[in-house]
């Protein structure tokens, strides 16, 4: 009775395995030949889909009528460095022959002797330390976890944003060609002055008509060898005596040197 039901728990064991290896080979093809067109609800579709199975499993496991396994002991009849097709079968290709060599790989129950060293000192090591400062150094790798991921947040936000006030458009392109046009060939610009500018530029300088007709009359003589600076200040004197024709200026004091006095003459 007792090898019946553990041939049973096997062969529920297997097809709970294959179907779950099904599941990992699909969701890794997946991954790797259609990661273009896979969507985040597929993806969610497949954990749910391996963390079912992976819970049916248990439960095989933990029912009451399986047999503890761990109380079964496998010893290999028959080593053979030949080749073994049924062997090949089982394991899908995977284990070619079962010689020497891997028969301690495929047969192991426990670690390797180095790792359950290694284990062996951790858990000494960790029996080594008080529970306060066990929860000191708990909280203070929460705390360094917390502040790496809020560092590694906010990067991800200045990137997006760095990313959006770059490709955010500063400028209106139908705008800028109209005002190249305009300042180039004066496209759409009008020839029309606002009505009244000519006559407030006319009132605001009253007796400037008498002045230049009192002024073509006379006639401007320039002083050989006097300076550049000196002659808009006789055109002022002219123009200021424009409005009286005829009369010569009273009154009127020049300080003008003669050629030969200039300053810059040597």
């Amino acid at each position: 009775r007792e090898e019946k039901q553990l041939e049973l728990t096997l062969e529920a064991l297997i097809s709970q395995v294959a179907d779950l290896k099904n599941s990992l080979v699909s969701f890794i093809y997946k991954l790797e030949n259609e990661y273009d067109r896979l969507t985040w609800p597929s993806v969610l579709d497949s954990f749910a889909l391996l963390s079912g199975q992976l819970n049916t499993l248990n439960k095989v496991l933990k029912h009451e009528k399986t047999p503890l396994l761990r109380n079964q002991v496998i010893i290999p009849l028959v080593l053979s460095p030949d080749r073994d097709e049924e062997i090949m079968r089982q394991t899908e290709g995977r284990v070619p022959v079962f010689s020497h060599e891997v028969v301690p790989d495929h047969l192991r129950t426990k670690p390797d002797p180095e790792v359950e060293e290694q284990e062996k000192q951790l858990i000494t090591d960790a029996a080594r330390i008080s529970p306060d400062v066990a929860q000191k150094q708990i909280q203070s790798l929460n705390k360094m976890c917390s502040n790496l991921l809020e560092k590694i947040s906010k990067e991800e936000r200045e990137s997006e944003s760095g990313g959006l006030r770059q490709n955010k458009q500063t400028f209106n392109p139908a705008d800028t060609n109209a005002l190249v046009a305009a300042v180039a060939f004066g496209k759409g610009l009008s020839n029309r002055r606002p009505p009244g500018s000519a006559g407030s530029v006319q009132s605001s300088q009253p007796g400037a008509g008498a002045i230049i007709t009192g002024a073509s009359g006379m006639q401007q003589v320039p002083m050989s060898g006097a300076p550049a600076q000196q002659q808009p200040m006789l055109a002022g004197v002219q123009m200021a005596q424009a409005g009286q024709p005829g009369k010569m200026p009273s009154g009127i004091k020049t300080n003008i040197k003669s050629a030969s006095m200039h300053p810059y003459q040597r």
